[in-house]
């Protein structure tokens, strides 16, 4: 039997890794170079990222409500208070987004065919009318390009090659010439299956909870970072006839979520694309490193040399920051690191690496090294066809000169510090202000009191002493101007990070926000910000990955029916527009378009689609392309004859039907003797019978 084209990937993806190390031996001679070579990167990376490092701690301590070690507090400041404005607005961006990117469950991806397909036909047509196919024949109109043949033609059917299989003879490109020639569009088509087989591989791996852990990082240290497609083998609970348990195995690609402490990228690069190389940092227990050897290419030998030499896992300066526990203790974990970049060919050659030898004469290859304690444990040539680094960061505010942006908690931190002091000041007022200051004269006592002030307390004067003994002074207080100051940071607040208070349930609004429309207006113009960070969402982490499992399915998964020249869309900022305000105009223009005259300018599967798709329902199962909506109409025009009732003889009224109404009980009946029409009717005229001032003659004549 034929060898698989999954086993033919497999194939060159083992010829391509590094061979396991002897058993029984310690000293790896083919991992010298390149333990030295990953290990330079990773210190150069995060060498360069210690400043970032300090801006994130930041962050995070303000968003905790933690005071750093560098705020010094005077002896007679006596509140600590700390406002955490900054975890309020820090959530809300993060609920805002995350609402707008999965505010229809589903993740924000859209494939859709490009304005001109290769590979796949747009629009083909068969003509029903038999006068009419024959006339194209004769016409040798045959719709097909110079130097085409039907047989290539035939081949770009994609999906619809099963079902357009009886009339493949009478099939023609391009849009129908007469009303009774049904269309038909493989590129749509190919497009939506491949739309649903990658939502359903996005459902499978929890991207949608992958995807907020990404966005609250974002929003909180500015950057957040996806991975993938990686494929796993996913297990499925199962139990046989006889009770026992028999799982079921899956291989999915996979997407998770990457944490951006983790994340250390080339320090030279602005971009993703710009980026030589990537290290993602692991914190692995013992269970952990053995499971590595299940998966392919890892080797066994040298997970076992690692993990004999002990764990080495040292924690950083900053996750010492980070943690509550003032107590330290022994981590009981293992460092890996995970390389994915370029790596020169002479580099691989020395590892005896078998290059293919398509390869072969290129100076740098894309690869991918795990180490741990001086050990590789895997490395592989990248198995994606073109190859790319499996990483995506997005920003929450564009940084051009880094590849790390700006986010929500650095924007406010001067303010976060300036309401933090006002607030300390005016607790600390308060408390003075709202005690007396008593200043005693001692000599005007009789000595050997108890000094202790408490309602009814009398103190016994010294006779003839002169003046007064106990003086009460008030502290004056002065926290409403300090106040006054915490809100006026707190309004610079919100223009530094563009998100007003009003938009996360600040109550007392006044002014223009006092009305709905008000309101509605600033809600318009506060969304200007957040509609940027999903644009960045969109182009720089929702995009990228949409496309890198499109590619991964078209590398990987064989199906003929979902190949094509297709797109991939990120549709975040689409979301931002309500959904009652897309469905109101889709209907506007569903009426525009019932005048006849412009009916025949309007595709009205596509607005059927589009109304289903804003009322939260799958246009698939609720609605019909036009060839099924021509099959469907047939169908009810036959079920509509047999209902209805039999034809009646002539001139014999149908049982049950509509009967003329007898004479005087018409609705438009003027003369009040029933039916529609209550009252006397029309009054006579002056001279006509029954007028009342009319004389005997006049009425006998």
């Amino acid at each position: 039997m034929a060898e698989t084209t999954e086993e033919m990937i497999m194939d060159l993806e083992e010829s391509s890794s590094l061979e396991d190390m002897k058993p029984d031996t310690v000293y790896d001679p083919k991992s010298g170079s390149i333990l030295n070579f990953v290990t330079s990167k990773y210190n150069k990376a995060e060498t360069a990222r210690e400043t970032e490092e300090q801006r994130w701690i930041k962050s995070y301590q303000n968003y905790r409500g933690i005071y750093s070690s560098d705020v010094q507090f005077t002896s007679t400041e006596k509140s600590r208070i700390f406002v955490k404005v900054t975890k309020t607005k820090v959530l809300a961006a993060y609920g805002q987004i995350a609402e707008v990117l999965l505010g229809s469950n589903k993740f924000p991806l859209t494939i859709d065919p490009s304005k001109l397909p290769d590979g796949v036909e747009e629009v083909v047509h068969f003509e029903t009318n038999k006068d009419q196919r024959e006339a194209l024949e004769q016409n040798g109109d045959s719709g097909l390009m110079p130097g085409e043949t039907m047989q290539d033609f035939l081949e770009r059917k994609s999906e619809l090659s099963n079902t357009l299989n009886l009339v493949e003879d009478d099939l023609q490109k391009g849009s129908a010439k007469t009303p009774t020639a049904p269309q038909f569009f493989p590129a749509e088509v190919a497009a939506k299956k491949m739309e649903k087989q990658i939502h359903d591989q996005l459902e499978e791996s929890h991207a949608k909870k992958h995807l907020r852990s990404t966005a609250f990082e974002c929003a909180l240290f500015g950057t957040g970072v996806m991975k993938g497609p990686f494929a796993i083998d996913k297990e499925y609970a199962n139990w046989d006839e006889e009770g026992n348990y028999s799982p079921v195995f899956k291989t999915i690609p996979q997407t998770s979520n990457v944490s951006i402490w983790n994340f250390y990228p080339d320090p030279d690069a602005t971009t993703m694309e710009e980026a030589e190389y990537v290290i993602e940092r692991h914190k692995m227990s013992r269970s952990q490193m053995r499971g590595l050897k299940r998966r392919p290419f890892f080797r066994d030998n040298a997970i076992d040399i690692a993990i004999q030499n002990g764990e080495s896992y040292d924690k950083k300066w900053w996750e010492h920051t980070m943690e509550d526990e003032s107590a330290t203790y022994d981590t009981t974990r293992f460092e890996v690191l995970e390389f994915w970049g370029y790596v020169d060919t002479e580099i691989l050659e020395q590892q005896d690496v078998d290059i293919p030898k398509e390869l072969k004469d290129m100076d740098q290859l894309s690869v991918n090294v795990w180490i741990c304690n001086g050990q590789v444990l895997r490395l592989v040539m990248n198995p994606f066809t073109p190859a790319y680094i499996p990483y995506f960061s997005a920003p929450y505010e564009v940084n051009p000169y880094s590849l790390f942006g700006v986010g929500l908690a650095e924007n406010m931190e001067d303010t976060q510090m300036l309401m933090n002091g006002f607030m300390r000041m005016a607790v600390d007022n308060a408390a003075l202000s709202g005690n007396l200051l008593i200043e005693v004269d001692e000599n005007n006592l009789v000595p050997g009191q108890d000094l202790a002030v408490y309602p009814g307390k009398i103190f016994r004067r010294a006779a003839g002493a002169p003046g007064q003994a106990i003086f009460g002074t008030k502290f004056p207080n002065v926290s409403t101007e300090n106040m006054m100051m915490f809100d006026k940071a707190r309004v610079l607040a919100d223009e530094s990070t563009g998100f007003p208070s009003f938009a996360h349930g600040q109550t007392g609004v006044s002014g223009v926000g006092r009305t709905a429309s008000g309101i509605s207006m600033l809600m318009s113009a506060a969304n200007g910000s957040i509609r940027n960070v999903v644009k960045n969402l969109d182009d720089y982490l929702l995009a990228p990955l949409g496309k890198a499992f499109f590619n991964f399915n078209m590398q990987f998964n064989f199906d003929p029916d979902i190949k094509g020249d297709l797109e991939v869309k990120a549709r975040g900022t689409e979301s931002l527009m309500a959904t009652e305000v897309r469905s109101q105009r889709l209907m506007q223009f569903l009426q525009v378009v019932q005048n006849p005259a412009l009916a025949p300018f309007a595709r009205m599967d596509y607005i059927v689609r589009e109304i289903a798709k804003s009322m939260d329902l799958d246009p698939d199962k609720v609605g019909n392309n036009m060839a099924e909506a021509a099959v469907q109409a047939e169908i009810l025009k036959e079920f509509m004859a047999q209902k209805a009732p039999p034809p009646s003889p002539q001139g014999v009224p149908q049982q049950g039907g509509p009967q003329k109404p007898p004479a005087g009980t018409g609705v438009m009946d003027p003369t009040g003797a029933g039916g529609g029409t209550i009252g006397t009717g029309m009054a006579p005229p002056p001279g006509a019978p029954g007028f009342s001032a009319n004389t005997g003659e006049g009425q006998q004549e």
